[in-house]
């Protein structure tokens, strides 16, 4: 934490004196006390002597000094606010590996189910597209607001939605880089901060080379974030008989690594999950230095509160 006026915590010196002060008279209160020799009598005074009740208000108090002393001092911290405009597209593979049942209940259900918790974790201002992708690529739900309309299309997921067999990442990519450039009538020229979230069992098979894709999206500076999903012995029935659909994660790691995103593989539901969150603390997010003295001066407002109701409470006064 950085103060903008770090001198005006010299102050907290003043706050110290205080609380040497009013320890300094609870020692004197005490050995007057002691002098007092007829206990019958002091009873009958003072039948119910407070103990740690008469200096709770008195510890409020002081902590509610040091705290506007802080505020005052104008801190300042380093805080995650979501961007102007940020917009992160969802690309989804829905070819027929995508049906493996190595994950339950198969790849693509644990895929649709991780979508809409990640979709719905993101900050309302976010602006969030989806693409769905197998020998083609194409856009379900153009980047917006409307969550409704995204969880709409996350459930016309469906194997073989786009009517061609394969896996065309680079498609996938390009056409959610198109989303993007169509994002308003700003983006041509001021294009916003975006982010691919890119969900694959395999490799390339057809379409668009995925490095071709991916230079596309360095030029844009459009970070990529690949999740490889899947076993190395998922299979799925084709006529009575199980073929294999092992997982390749080795064009998605690559892709990553040129646009500056991440990689990431999940064989569960669960770590699946796991990476969207992981990858939803980083997307459309800037850390910019804010000044926090609000949050002390708040606090500090509601200590003085509560020395102020123990004070009246206790004693029948304020302190």
């Amino acid at each position: 934490m950085i103060w903008q006026s770090p001198v005006r915590l010299w102050l907290l010196l003043g706050v110290l004196a205080l609380a040497v002060g009013y320890l300094l008279m609870q020692s004197r209160r005490s050995r007057y006390a002691v002098r007092f020799t007829n206990l019958r009598l002091l009873d009958r005074v003072a039948p119910q002597r407070p103990t740690w009740r008469r200096h709770l208000p008195a510890g409020l108090f002081l902590a509610m000094l040091a705290l506007l002393v802080v505020g005052f001092a104008r801190p300042t911290a380093e805080v995650r606010v979501p961007r102007e405009r940020a917009t992160v597209m969802v690309a989804v593979d829905v070819s027929t590996s995508m049906l493996a049942g190595d994950v339950e209940p198969d790849r693509l259900s644990a895929a649709k189910e991780s979508a809409r918790s990640f979709v719905d974790g993101l900050p309302d201002e976010f602006n969030v597209g989806l693409v769905a992708f197998a020998g083609s690529a194409a856009v379900l739900v153009p980047p917006s607001t409307d969550r409704e309309a995204l969880h709409e299309g996350i459930e016309r997921l469906v194997e073989g939605a786009t009517g061609v067999q394969g896996t065309a990442i680079g498609e996938a990519i390009s056409t959610s880089l198109g989303a993007v450039k169509g994002f308003d009538s700003e983006a041509a020229k001021d294009p916003p901060p975006a982010r691919i979230i890119l969900l694959s069992d395999g490799a390339n098979t057809s379409g668009m080379d995925p490095m071709e894709a991916a230079a596309d999206a360095v030029t844009m500076k459009v970070p990529v974030h690949t999740i490889s999903f899947g076993t190395p012995g998922g299979t799925v029935d084709r006529g009575g008989r199980p073929i294999q659909v092992p997982v390749d994660g080795q064009t998605l790691r690559a892709v990553a690594e040129e646009t500056g995103g991440g990689f990431h593989e999940a064989s569960t539901s669960d770590e699946l999950r796991a990476v969207y969150d992981d990858i939803g603390t980083s997307v459309g997010y800037r850390t910019e230095r804010q000044d926090v003295s609000a949050r002390f001066i708040g606090l500090g407002l509601v200590f003085a509160l509560g020395a102020a109701a123990g004070s009246m409470r206790w004693f029948s006064r304020l302190p």
